[in-house]
């Protein structure tokens, strides 16, 4: 027979999981029928698509939200447990990443390079797809589709970009790489590596971040993906640049390893309908 503190002690581990995902402020996107995709795209060819009502958070999912998953749940990340989590330095030639023994979502771009005790309202890195899984199982939420995800971000916009954005204004909706290569850092927009969420412009229906800052898990499968299970991420980061992987976009769709973790990707969640 259980007693009485065991039902108060499950009690408040199942409030407090479901407590962050109430304190986020959710966008709602009505159902309908969307046109995605681009001409020129395999990946992602311009079709209709169809959607039911969802709910998806205004901003990336920040440390301070992941902490109070791993507080609850003691849960350890891939990156913990496998010490393989892939970090970026000034000065690596492009499209190199680290191997970083240290590197966790406390220390994301390793022990080396600080951690995140004043960074709290930054996006949380160094997760992988299966990490952000475990994250949405405790919190009662979901991670978007590949679709869903493009309809929010384009916020009505038929165009690579939702509307008011051009390669010439990005900076002002996007925390991206702006030098011409990686090899000096770039701090034009104040941030080496991740910003706070919330400090570039959102997009017309009030979401945050949708592209730079940090590439966004998606769920859905790609043709070449060959029945594979592989995770796909959206919306570009802030390693991405006019000169390399120009991702943050509505358009592009990333992929990688389900047990990768990377410092310039994290999630965005919906709501479970």
């Amino acid at each position: 027979m259980i007693n009485n503190f065991w039902i108060l002690l499950l009690g408040m581990v199942i409030c407090t999981s479901y407590s962050f995902a109430q304190e986020q402020r959710f966008i709602d996107i009505e159902a309908g029928t969307y046109i995605l995709g681009d001409t020129l795209s395999l990946d992602n060819p311009r079709r209709a698509v169809t959607l039911s009502h969802f709910s998806i958070a205004e901003t990336e999912l920040t440390n301070e939200a992941f902490a109070a998953f791993v507080a609850s749940t003691d849960y350890i990340t891939l990156a913990e447990r496998y010490h393989n989590a892939m970090v970026f330095e000034p000065g690596l030639a492009e499209f190199r990443w680290l191997q970083d023994s240290t590197a966790y979502w406390r220390f994301p771009n390793g022990t080396s390079r600080g951690g995140i005790e004043e960074k709290m309202n930054h996006p949380v890195t160094c997760i992988s797809y299966r990490d952000a899984l475990a994250y949405c199982d405790w919190a009662g939420v979901r991670l978007p589709s590949l679709e869903e995800w493009e309809v929010a971000s384009r916020a009505g916009s038929q165009t690579k970009y939702f509307e008011g954005v051009e390669l010439d204004n990005i900076m002002d909706y996007a925390n991206i790489w702006h030098g011409r290569n990686h090899l000096v850092a770039d701090t034009t927009d104040g941030f080496l590596y991740t910003s706070p969420v919330k400090t570039f412009k959102a997009n017309p229906w009030g979401l945050y971040d949708v592209y730079g800052n940090v590439f966004e898990f998606c769920e859905g499968s790609l043709a070449r993906d060959q029945g594979r299970k592989v995770a796909h991420a959206r919306g570009g980061s802030w390693w991405c640049s006019k000169n390399s992987c120009a991702s943050f976009n509505s358009q592009y769709i990333g992929s990688v390893n389900p047990n990768a973790s990377f410092s310039n990707l994290g999630l965005r969640v919906a709501k479970k309908k």
